[in-house]
C-alpha cells in the first residue's frame, strides 16, 4: 500500500519529518511517500496562504506518476481537500477531520492546539463545515507560527503542552488534538506530561487512509466528488510539464 502524504507548505525538511513520524505508526508493508510542492509557501498561517497552497498541493499530485493508493493532506483544515477529491478516485483525507473523530471516539470532547491565534477560525470554520464542532471544547493557540515550530524544537514542544494542559484544566476537554501537521510526532510526549490521549492528525489520517484502503472504499464519483471540467484549465508551469 503507498499513501501519498502531501505538505501543504513548501519546506522539505517539514515533509521528511511528517514522514518519519507517520512512518513509525503505520501498518507493516505501508509506504508512506512525501510530497512537497514546488510552489507555494513556506509556512501557511493565514487563509491567503492556504488557499495559494491547495494549488501547490494539487498540482504536486498531478504530477506524481507512480501508483498510490490514497492521499493524506498534511494541513490542518487547510484549503485543497475537496479539490483532490474530484481530482482522483483514491480516497484524500484531511488530517483534521480524521484527528477529530478519533478524538471523539475516545472522549465526549476534544481539544485542538493549533500554532498561531490568527488560524483559530480557520480550524473551527473546519471542524463547523465537517459537523464536528460540537464535540471541540477549545481551540487554543500556542504563539508559534508553522515556521517557529521547526526552528525550536524544545520551546515548541513545551508551549504545546502548556497549551494542552489549559485546554484539560481549564475548557474540560477530555482529548486532545495537535492542530499542526508540524506537530507530528509530539503525541506521545504531550500526552506523558497532561495524563489525557493525544491525537497526532497525521498518524490518524494514515491509520484511517490504510483502512479504506483495505476496506477497497474510495471517494465518491458523484455529486460533491463529481471530477470537473479542467477542459479549459490552465496548470501552472511545474517542472518535467511539457504541455503547459
Amino acid at each position: 500500500m503507498r499513501i501519498l502524504l502531501v505538505n501543504v507548505n513548501t519546506s522539505a525538511e517539514a515533509t521528511d519529518a511528517m514522514v518519519s513520524a507517520a512512518s513509525t505508526k503505520a501498518a507493516p508493508g505501508t509506504e508512506i511517500v512525501g510530497l512537497t510542492p514546488a510552489y507555494g509557501s513556506a509556512g501557511v498561517d493565514s487563509n491567503a496562504q492556504s488557499l495559494l497552497a491547495a494549488v501547490g498541493v494539487m498540482d504536486a499530485v498531478r504530477c506524481y506518476e507512480e501508483h498510490f493508493d490514497a492521499v493524506v493532506v498534511g494541513g490542518f483544515g487547510e484549503h485543497g481537500r475537496e479539490g483532490l477529491q474530484e481530482l482522483l478516485d483514491v480516497p484524500v483525507l484531511d488530517i483534521a477531520e480524521c484527528a477529530a473523530h478519533v478524538a471523539m471516539m475516545l472522549g465526549r470532547t476534544f481539544s485542538v492546539v493549533t500554532t498561531l491565534q490568527r488560524p483559530v477560525a480557520q480550524v473551527e470554520d473546519r471542524l463547523l463545515l465537517a459537523g464536528l464542532m460540537a464535540r471541540c471544547a477549545s481551540v487554543r493557540a500556542v504563539g508559534l507560527s508553522t515556521r517557529e515550530l521547526d526552528d525550536d524544537p524544545a520551546l515548541s514542544a513545551a508551549a504545546i503542552v502548556e497549551a494542552a494542559r489549559c485546554a484539560v484544566v481549564e475548557d474540560y476537554a477530555e482529548v486532545v488534538v495537535l492542530g499542526c501537521g508540524g506537530m507530528a510526532g509530539l503525541d506521545d510526549l504531550v500526552s506523558a506530561a497532561i495524563g489525557v490521549p493525544v491525537v497526532d492528525g497525521v498518524a490518524a489520517a494514515v491509520s484511517i487512509a490504510e483502512s479504506l484502503v483495505r476496506l477497497a472504499l474510495h471517494t465518491t464519483s458523484i455529486g460533491s466528488g463529481a471530477p470537473p471540467d479542467l477542459s479549459a484549465t490552465i496548470w501552472p508551469v511545474t517542472p518535467g510539464d511539457s504541455d503547459v
